[in-house]
């Protein structure tokens, strides 16, 4: 593998990664509430009720998200989780790019500048699903490739023989 594709990889997998992730979502998820108007203006009008319940229930959904993402133990699921909430609210910011199309240069440079970044984050949120440390078929997981025997006798902390 390339060592630069390998850092990424490592980058994106890690447990340090995941809070990243799990952070920038709880930010955002926080965000909906606190500063709702924005949201609220970019959800897309072909969505049936008022655009306040969609903001709020996309930064429940986000807070959700962030915290199974933040946890070991749920963080396949929080991975997979965070990549259809990355899909799913990509409408709005098609909505947003839609809406400013006609203002400012900076405006649509922001709202036009958001849509490649989507990709990106659903790739984040799949490559923290699939480097969760301990999980099913991960290095170093008993079973799983890359596994280590357990010591024990006739055996070295790094599952070795030990010559006699």
């Amino acid at each position: 593998m390339n060592p630069a594709l390998g850092r990424l990889r490592g980058a994106t997998t890690g447990t340090r990664s995941a809070l990243l992730l799990s952070g920038v979502l709880a930010g955002m998820g926080t965000l909906h509430f606190a500063v709702p108007g924005p949201f609220d203006a970019i959800v897309p009008r072909v969505l049936p009720g008022s655009p306040r319940l969609w903001t709020r229930a996309s930064g429940a959904a986000e807070l959700a998200v962030a915290a199974a993402v933040a946890l070991p133990q749920t963080r396949r699921v929080g991975g997979l989780a965070a990549a259809g909430l990355f899909a799913a609210v990509y409408p709005a910011n098609v909505q947003m790019a839609y809406d400013w199309r006609n203002a400012s240069k900076l405006k649509r440079a922001v709202a036009f500048g958001r849509l490649p970044f989507q990709a990106p984050l659903i790739g984040w949120a799949l490559a923290v699903r699939s480097g969760v440390p301990g999980g099913p078929g991960a290095p170093g997981v008993p079973g799983g490739p890359g596994a280590l025997p357990a010591a024990g006798p006739g055996r070295s902390p790094a599952g070795a023989r030990r010559s006699a």
